[in-house]
């Protein structure tokens, strides 16, 4: 069978994540403790303790990059299995080009925490907002989008999955937007709690900054593919890396195209790692023959150890 790993975006976090991990398996240890010594940030403090600084973007990004490159490495040592492509949602997708090597584990620590900090600085707080529409496809969403544009910026932020869409943009045009959308007959509109209208033309500012910061990093050649939510497909070279996540921190996630994306590359096993099991959940929604496991601590890992004999 071909394997993809796929990995968590940033609200899967929660306070303990990987505690479990870290107590049991030295390699799991060894690379949140290089976190902390790169970032010269407790990372298990903030990981296992401090619930209010990791839900802060500038802290919570590279703690969920840490704890998902860390997850990889043990259920590559455990479990003996390793990913035919890779693909990450959002934030996620910096753990996909550590795990394909275009980029250090090192440089992307640094990288997204400066994401971060850029994300939260170019929004001023309760400028804006982001929902989930539940029950509308996307022709649906993307015009009630452009009809309330008039109330200020919105657009469709996330595809994660088919029914499910989450918008963003300026408060009020996001909360007109999702009057109208349950006018045109969606099931729910769920206001989301984060700090921003995150994928939206709003983070200019942030893309500019990244800019800037790329010029910096290092990428080398990917060893397997991975595939971009900029366009649901795989990044096509190395030269493709840099524009692709300047792009990809203002535009929408295409998800749902990347799992199927994937699927027509043959892949027929998932293995979602890092906090939570919100990808999960989306691509059994996407491919309901898709073979899917979460890992993220000693008892899913269990279950992923029965699950890749059994698929």
């Amino acid at each position: 069978m071909k394997t993809a790993f796929v990995f968590s975006g940033q609200g899967a976090q929660y306070t303990g994540m990987g505690k479990e991990f870290y107590d049991t398996f030295p390699v799991y240890k060894e690379l949140i403790d290089k976190a902390s010594e790169v970032l010269q940030l407790d990372m298990p403090e903030l990981m296992f303790n401090n619930q209010e600084l990791l839900n802060q973007t500038e802290y919570t990004q590279p703690a969920i990059l840490a704890m998902s490159v860390a997850a990889s490495q043990v259920v590559k040592d455990e479990l003996g299995v390793t990913p035919d492509a890779t693909a990450g949602l959002s934030l996620g997708e910096y753990t996909a080009l550590v795990e394909s090597k275009a980029i250090s584990y090192e440089e992307a620590l640094v990288l997204v925490r400066k994401r971060g900090r850029f994300m939260t600085e170019a929004v001023p707080a309760g400028v804006g907002a982001m929902a989930a529409v539940m029950g509308l496809d996307r022709e649906t969403v993307e015009s009630v989008c452009r009809q309330s544009s008039s109330r200020g910026l919105v657009t469709p932020a996330n595809y994660n999955m088919p029914g499910q869409i989450a918008i963003a943009g300026e408060k009020e045009a996001v909360a007109y937007a999702g009057d109208q959308m349950k006018a045109a007959g969606a099931k729910r509109v769920i206001p989301l709690n984060v700090s921003g209208p995150f994928h939206t033309s709003l983070l200019q500012p942030a893309a500019d900054k990244l800019a800037d910061e790329l010029t910096r990093v290092h990428f080398s050649g990917m060893t397997i593919p991975v595939v971009t939510n900029l366009t649901g497909k795989v990044i096509p070279d190395t030269e493709a890396i840099r524009p692709t996540l300047i792009k990809q921190v203002m535009s929408p996630v295409y998800w749902e195209d990347c799992v199927e994306t994937l699927i027509a590359m043959g892949i027929d096993r998932f293995i979602e790692i890092g906090p939570g099991k919100t990808l999960s959940s989306f691509i059994r929604k996407i491919n309901k023959q898709a073979a899917v496991q979460h890992v993220e601590d000693v008892k899913t890992l269990d279950k992923l150890r029965l699950f890749l004999t059994e698929s």
